[in-house]
């Protein structure tokens, strides 16, 4: 595992729908290799809190109810991806969103390429998790959760031992997740579908998008992304 956090890794980013599993595996890849997880989300609400001059911007922004605009996302990205422990590599969460997004991403780091002083000097590996649309219905409205301890589990595909309840907190009832009703989630996969396939457009036509079936077993999957990160920088 050693040799893992130390292998240079390069951007990492993941594409699918909610549900595809991209947060689990993103976790694995942080945990193999020691490379951060970059949120958008996340710059966006530290840099509010922090009251940063782009987190004020920003916090104007959302105030009128309009979206943060590219320019202040990537300026935040950029600022995000130019700290050491971006240095062997990062996966980006949320980012990007858009295929002018993705474009100015290639441009930074076709700009990184030319200069020696910077160590992830590579171009993204973008790798996408397929899942059947039935499949994602199936592991989303399906999705429980224990209201005591927190533990998660799927009515179709890894139900409790009795209808309902939580196997540790025997009492207790499980919970559906508001996100996870289907009326709230179609929505969902509607938008993804519209707002993310440009950016998968992008990466086909630049041959760096890699697709992984997402219906297989987290393992399989898990072993399959290792595979493409390693193969890579062989």
């Amino acid at each position: 595992m050693a040799q893992e956090t130390s292998r240079a890794v390069g951007p990492v980013v993941l594409l699918g729908p909610p549900g595809a599993g991209k947060g689990t595996q993103a976790k694995r890849i942080m945990e193999r290799y020691g490379i951060p997880q970059v949120s958008t989300g996340d710059l966006l609400r530290e840099n509010v809190a922090l009251g940063t001059e782009l987190g004020q911007a920003a916090k104007a922004v959302m105030a009128r109810g309009e979206l943060v605009s590219d320019d202040l996302v990537c300026t935040m990205v950029r600022e995000r991806l130019i700290q050491p422990d971006c240095k062997r590599g990062y996966i980006l969460d949320g980012f990007p969103r858009t295929a002018a997004q993705a474009g100015w991403l290639d441009a930074l780091l076709e700009a990184e390429l030319f200069d020696n002083s910077r160590p992830t000097r590579a171009w993204p590996i973008v790798v996408r998790l397929d899942v059947d649309y039935n499949q994602l219905l199936l592991r989303i409205t399906g999705r429980r959760s224990c209201p005591t301890c927190g533990r998660i589990y799927n009515v179709h595909l890894q139900p409790p031992r009795v209808d309902e309840l939580c196997d540790e907190a025997h009492a207790t009832k499980l919970v559906t997740r508001n996100d996870d009703r289907l009326e709230v989630i179609q929505p969902r996969l509607v938008a993804y579908e519209e707002q993310t396939r440009p950016v998968a457009d992008y990466y086909q036509r630049t041959g760096r998008l890699i697709s992984v079936n997402g219906d297989l077993p987290m393992d399989e999957v898990t072993a399959l992304i290792f595979r493409i990160l390693e193969d890579h920088h062989a």
